[in-house]
């Protein structure tokens, strides 16, 4: 980390007190009571899957492994931290707490769950946030609505300590892309470039925010593809991969396409994508709508679908027939932050409520105006994929789409390019860019 955390920490902790004695206010609770969560246990068996933190544990707290651990809060008082440090000679116990946060919590140390849900405070009113399964006896999580909508509202800014954690966190995603980049170039298979990530990374899987997808080929067309062919193809024409990593709890969300040496009219495809891509990334600007800059996305990939030959109607005709939709069937993108389809990408105000997505756009993650502080991803998509493409000779637009090109693309799968923003005031910040220029 080259940034100094304890200061932005501090003013981190305190703009959440701020922001927990608002929304503690909304609902009528006297306190917060936060749980680090339990992790859940697969069926009909004595193994656990991963745990995963919730994140209102981790938006206070650098912790990621305090499995039964408790936040207290309650206005005017110093924070409290019960942490789990059990007896136990099965597993690796939690380190007692360290690191520039410390002398911001009170903080005490239990051997069991049960001990720390004995250390609650039980009198008056406590807003429980954490999650309903595995319940938790005697505390359970009500999770109330008004203290919710609050707090995932407000998430939506980050403070200049998230923005630190989440440059990290891009520096760590890039650092492995160039890796697994690198594996595609010298002829891997799918799970030997995941492999090449997950060492540049110095991550494991479970401490990734999300599934890498990592396809070569015509692979590319399946949005979530998570196969990871042991054997390599007998030809490397394309790489997509989309993948991140955490720091501290907070993710990073990078994808890129490559061609391999010779595919030159791929690689040109490619090329004007990424000139779209960064043309939607410099829009990431205070006041512009999420949903009319995806829309503006559907237009800047009719026009790269127009420019290299696939169809030859001009982008207003191809957006509204639908035909881009065949292309770029998801999303522009979506907040970033503690999850990475983060919070309330749809809420009207700090009260609840719920902006609709466009008609059309089933699957846009994002309605709401930009604002300072917020970070998005912006990935914009060209696929070519075979069900989408086989309902689109259905429309009468059909007849203006070079189907000869089309299928000269098909075992290239598709191009996504995704870079992390932030938001402000004036010119954005892209994380992801940034982070492959420090390389």
């Amino acid at each position: 980390m080259t940034e100094n955390l304890a200061p932005l920490y501090a003013k981190h902790l305190a703009t959440l007190r701020e922001r927990a004695d608002k929304a503690l206010a909304l609902g009528g609770f006297d306190r917060l009571l936060i749980a680090a969560g339990k992790p859940l246990n697969k069926f009909l068996d004595d193994q656990d899957f991963p745990f995963v933190s919730n994140p209102h544990f981790r938006h206070w707290l650098p912790l990621t492994d305090a499995p039964g651990s408790w936040i207290v809060y309650e206005p005017g008082a110093k924070p409290k931290l019960v942490f789990v440090q059990p007896r136990d000679y099965w597993h690796v116990v939690p380190a007692a707490p360290s690191g520039y946060w410390v002398d911001q919590f009170d903080i005490q140390v239990v051997r069991s769950d049960a001990d720390a849900v004995a250390a609650l405070p039980k009198q008056g009113r406590n807003a429980v946030i954490g999650p309903a399964c595995p319940s938790i006896e005697g505390v359970q999580a009500n999770n109330p609505e008004p203290v919710m909508n609050y707090l995932h509202w407000h998430r939506s800014y980050k403070t200049p300590y998230e923005l630190a954690l989440m440059r990290e966190a891009s520096r760590i995603g890039t650092r492995a892309h160039r890796a697994a980049e690198a594996a595609f170039r010298n002829g891997e298979s799918e799970f030997g470039i995941h492999m090449a990530y997950l060492a540049a990374a110095r991550q494991v899987d479970a401490e990734l925010p999300y599934s890498s997808i990592v396809g070569l080929n015509e692979h590319g067309a399946v949005l979530h593809y998570s196969h990871f062919d042991r054997q390599p193809p007998s030809v490397h024409r394309s790489f997509l991969i989309d993948a991140g990593a955490s720091c501290a709890g907070y993710a990073s969300d990078i994808t890129r396409t490559y061609a391999a040496t010779g595919a030159g009219d791929f690689q040109a495809l490619i090329d004007s994508m990424d000139a779209a891509q960064r043309e939607l990334a410099s829009k990431v600007r205070a006041g512009q709508s999420y949903p009319e800059l995806h829309i503006h996305a559907h237009h800047l990939v009719a026009s790269v679908l127009r420019e290299h030959g696939i169809i030859r109607m001009d982008p207003e005709s191809a957006v509204a027939s639908g035909v881009t939709s065949a292309f770029f069937p998801h999303g522009l993108g979506h907040p970033i932050g503690l999850a990475v389809h983060d919070v309330a990408g749809f809420q009207q105000n700090e009260r609840g409520g719920s902006i609709a997505r466009p008609e059309g756009h089933p699957f846009l993650r994002m309605t709401r105006v930009l604002e300072a502080g917020m970070v998005v991803t912006i990935e914009p998509g060209l696929y070519f994929i075979d069900m989408l493409l086989d309902e689109l000779r259905a429309n009468p637009a059909a007849k203006d789409v070079d189907w000869a090109r089309v299928d000269a693309f098909r075992p290239y799968g598709g191009i996504r390019i995704e870079d992390d923003v932030v938001c402000s005031d004036g010119a954005p910040e892209n994380l992801t860019r940034d982070a492959f220029a420090l390389l």
